[in-house]
């Protein structure tokens, strides 16, 4: 279980110095273009959660983030030892959480930055963390497919 431990630290660590590199180096909105009409790298803040939802309620998403992460971290140790799919999933949703949690907690703010425009649809600015968070949540969809699956043919 130390790896996915450590995948979760390092997803922080590597999060949270994108950050602290966007606030030091880039102004508030300030935009560098990587790929022209694609990709941009945009000094962003958001109050809220995905989308811009939720804005200003930090002491719910203390609350939710604390519940989540030992959710996650009860799982792990309970049902991931056995699935390296399982646990690579958790350990993503655990470095991701953390990283979003330690902006929220210290900034008051998330910072994004990651910034795609997909045809003519400007997709929400995002950071890293947010990465990890939906690899993990697809990889966990993924393991609980298969899972179901060999359920099912044990069953059988």
């Amino acid at each position: 279980m130390f790896r996915y431990y450590m995948l979760g630290l390092i997803v922080i660590l590597v999060d949270q110095l994108s950050k602290w590199f966007i606030v030091e180096k880039m102004d508030i909105y300030e935009s560098i273009v990587v790929i022209e009409n694609f990709f941009n790298i945009t000094s962003h803040r958001n109050k809220g959660a995905a989308w811009g939802i939720l804005q200003d309620q930090m002491i719910f998403f203390y609350i939710i983030t604390l519940i989540v992460v030992i959710g996650i971290i009860y799982y792990m140790q309970k049902h991931a030892k056995q699935s390296p799919l399982l646990a690579t999933a958790l350990g993503l949703l655990l470095g991701g959480a953390i990283g979003n949690f330690i902006d929220r907690l210290f900034r008051k703010e998330v910072v994004d930055f990651l910034d795609f425009q997909i045809i003519n649809y400007n997709y929400p600015i995002f950071n890293l963390a947010d990465s990890a968070l939906v690899i993990g949540v697809g990889l966990l969809i993924i393991y609980t497919i298969i899972d179901e699956r060999k359920g099912k043919k044990e069953n059988v």
